[in-house]
């Protein structure tokens, strides 16, 4: 998404989403509400992680700065796909979940069959 979307999307100009980017303005919480809608994730994503390193808005223009789960996470896949995983409450499910996709993830850079990976999904993670 381009600043100058972004701004149009939250009523503002480009110049003022390119402060916020570089830190120079501050942003209200009503505003980075607006722009965490914008983006299709939450206010939390735009604050420290336990690295203490702050994270950035990815994705504003060119591919020099694409982080890649954050595009899959822009994305109606990968919206839908968290959005459902979340509604599963049972831990041993979600572990499931988890280890199939890492098999068929693993075996597609492989090359191999995806359907072979789905055997290998039975396993505990970390194995």
């Amino acid at each position: 998404m381009s600043q100058e979307r972004l701004a149009e999307q939250i009523g503002v100009t480009f110049q003022q989403v390119q402060k916020y980017e570089k830190g120079i303005n501050r942003i209200g919480a009503s505003r980075l509400q607006r722009i965490a809608e914008v983006l299709h994730t939450s206010p939390s994503f735009f604050f420290e992680q336990g690295d203490s390193q702050p994270l950035a808005v990815r994705g504003l223009d060119g591919p020099d700065h694409a982080d890649p789960v954050a595009e899959f996470l822009r994305t109606k896949e990968g919206l839908v796909l968290n959005r459902a995983f979340l509604k599963i409450a049972d831990p041993e499910i979600r572990e499931s979940i988890i280890a199939l996709v890492t098999a068929m993830g693993q075996a597609e850079s492989r090359g191999l069959s995806v359907a072979a990976s789905v055997a290998d999904s039975s396993r505990p993670l970390g194995e």
